[in-house]
């Protein structure tokens, strides 16, 4: 069932009775070639990009839950590539260069949002290191302009100027980056990878793996055990109580983070802006709501509720900005359960087991992460090696030293 607008008119004239399900119920089969865990974006773009680009067909999806009712719907849809350090901008542009073609590449309307994301800066020290980070993008091919207050001032005249505790001396944009409606992304990447033949189950837990002799030959869960020649785990926050199952243990600590939405109000925010003396970045919802959001809650948990405090915090660091958010009311908040791995950045490689492989660590970055990740999980789930782009996401840079510390907090994962 192909996408248009002249699909959208045909149905509506016809009442939308000709729509059919986005992706088949499976059924699960006794043995596939690749199992994926985790029916979030990663897992379900990496089945898309294996049944597209590597030829296989008997792949299996696996999703506790139901698909994208995890972080992949449960973050602030921000996307962007504008990192500093090489183990992260190649690999964070490669995925804004497939957001910019995944409408296409997925036949389903994403909504892709290049609006720009503007990061603020207010003091002489954040001046250079955007300085740095800017021309460290150009460096990579990545866009990045130079903004100074007068030009920040024309595109958001209505933030906090004249008054402000910490005053805005210039910013760093990025005009490719923006958002993405993340439910979308889901439901187009298990729409297309169902068209190609894989099997989207959900509603089935993973209990345990089966290692036999250093090899994983099958999982058991909810609907039975299921074999497989080779098994990719990708399920965010819950990282490490899926592994322990195979006794792999994770460089990885759960933390919450927390996003929030106003009511709807007419278009006023051009795009992504991000608070320097303080972590809140904004945006506005296609719909008119204020998306913001701000730092972890600070403490290791599985829950998805999140703390008042840190709604507290966040609430601080956009009225410092931009006084006039408090006159919109507070529609909801949420929270959604982080893998943060001890520099900040990802893992996307093989375990000590024979056939298992792991993608987590996302921190921050996991909905922007999404196209890449998929496509570098893929490339190893077939190859079994490491794409040029993730080569530097190893497990075994932690035993080198080589750490890739984007924020520079060292081994603190709740700092990331």
């Amino acid at each position: 069932m192909d996408f248009s607008g002249w699909r959208v008119l045909r149905e509506g004239l016809r009442g939308h009775t000709g729509w059919a399900p986005l992706w088949r119920a499976a059924t699960p089969k006794k043995h596939y070639d690749v199992l994926i865990v985790g029916g979030g974006g990663h897992g379900l773009a990496t089945a898309y990009y294996l049944a597209k680009y590597h030829g296989l067909t008997n792949i299996a999806v696996l999703e506790k839950n139901w698909v994208g009712g995890g972080n992949v719907g449960r973050n602030t849809t921000i996307i962007r590539s504008n990192y500093l350090l090489d183990g992260n901008q190649p690999f964070y542009e490669l995925s804004l260069r497939l957001w910019e073609g995944i409408e296409q590449e997925l036949n389903f309307n994403a909504m892709v949002s290049q609006r720009g994301v503007l990061n603020l800066f207010h003091s002489d020290a954040q001046r250079d290191a955007f300085r740095r980070r800017g021309n460290a993008m150009r460096m990579h091919g990545t866009d990045a302009e130079w903004l100074n207050a007068k030009a920040v001032r024309q595109m958001a005249p209505f933030l906090n100027y004249d008054n402000a505790r910490f005053p805005i001396h210039g910013g760093l944009l990025q005009r490719r980056g923006g958002t993405v409606r993340h439910d979308a992304v889901a439901w187009g990447y298990a729409r297309a990878a169902s068209a190609l033949g894989v099997d989207i189950i959900e509603r089935c837990e993973v209990q345990g793996f089966d290692v036999t002799n250093g090899q994983v030959q099958a999982v058991e869960t909810s609907r039975g055990r299921i074999e497989a020649d080779r098994i990719g785990v990708a399920v965010a926050g819950y990282s490490s109580e899926v592994m322990r199952h195979a006794n792999v243990r994770l460089p990885i600590e759960s933390h919450v983070l927390q996003a929030f939405v106003t009511e709807g109000l007419k278009p006023l925010i051009p795009g992504v802006i991000t608070y320097g003396a303080g972590h809140f970045y904004i945006s506005q919802s296609d719909k008119g709501g204020l998306v913001f959001g701000g730092d972890l809650d600070g403490y290791n948990s599985y829950a998805s509720r999140g703390n008042l405090p840190v709604v507290e915090d966040v609430c601080e660091g956009g009225m410092s900005i931009m006084p006039m958010l408090g006159r919109a009311r507070l529609l909801r908040s949420w929270g959604g359960v982080v893998d943060m791995s001890m520099d900040g950045s990802p893992i996307i490689d093989r375990t000590q087991v024979g056939g298992l492989y792991f993608n987590g660590g996302w921190c921050y970055g996991g909905f922007k992460a999404t196209p890449a990740s998929g496509w570098v999980f893929a490339h190893l789930l077939a190859r079994e090696s490491s794409h040029p782009t993730a080569s530097a996401y190893r497990f075994d840079r932690f035993a080198a030293g080589a750490m890739i510390d984007e924020k520079g907090q060292g081994s603190t994962p709740n700092l990331h």
